[in-house]
């Protein structure tokens, strides 16, 4: 008997509920994963429930709208390296290290802010969640509701991202900033020995 065999299709049978499940948890519909994938209604649908066989055309696709590693679609046993090996991204000029592999939740970032203000004055945003950022290097001036400020190394501020804000780069040299993220509103738990007296 091969039992590689049957381990393979023992993970490759595992694929569809797995899908189905990431689906479901992010509330979308097969009609929406379709339009973002590219990939029919129906094959997204025999997939998910095991009638199609899964192949790397159909799940690289599916591991980029899920956001997710492909590996964590075919739930691959771990390799043992604990590293992740982060893929930057830009967003607004800002380069973003994703720090952390799980979407959703709370996510880490390294970004870095390039020097030089904006032209013109900064424009507020709003959105879901709970920012918390740390300065690794540089400076970087955030604007919050009323407040204007600029952080220096060393220093931490954390809000809820439904207060109008923004952050940039007043420095001459690029701004680093530790940057934990929690898409629900999550705060973030602050834990320190208290201090020997």
């Amino acid at each position: 008997m091969d039992d590689e065999g049957g381990d393979l299709d023992g993970v490759l049978d595992a694929v569809g509920p797995r899908l189905r499940g990431l689906r479901q948890q992010r509330g979308a519909t097969l009609a929406q994963l379709s339009a973002r994938t590219g990939i029919s209604v129906s094959t997204l649908s025999r997939l998910e429930s095991g009638q199609r066989r899964p192949t790397l055309e159909l799940l690289l696709p599916l591991a980029r709208a899920h956001q997710v590693p492909l590996d964590e679609l075919v739930d691959a046993p771990p390799t043992g390296d604990p590293r992740v090996h982060a893929r930057a991204f830009q967003r607004h000029g800002i380069t973003f290290v994703p720090l952390t592999r799980r979407p959703g939740g709370l996510r880490a970032y390294k970004q870095v802010f390039p020097p030089g203000p904006p032209g013109g004055e900064p424009e507020l945003a709003v959105h879901e969640g709970y920012e918390w950022l740390y300065v690794l290097s540089g400076r970087l001036r955030l604007r919050l509701g009323e407040h204007d400020v600029v952080l220096v190394p060393g220093e931490v501020a954390e809000f809820d991202t439904h207060v109008p804000h923004w952050m940039g780069n007043p420095g001459p040299e690029p701004a680093e900033v530790l940057c934990l993220f929690g898409p629900q509103g999550e705060r973030m738990h602050v834990r320190a020995r208290p201090s020997a007296g």
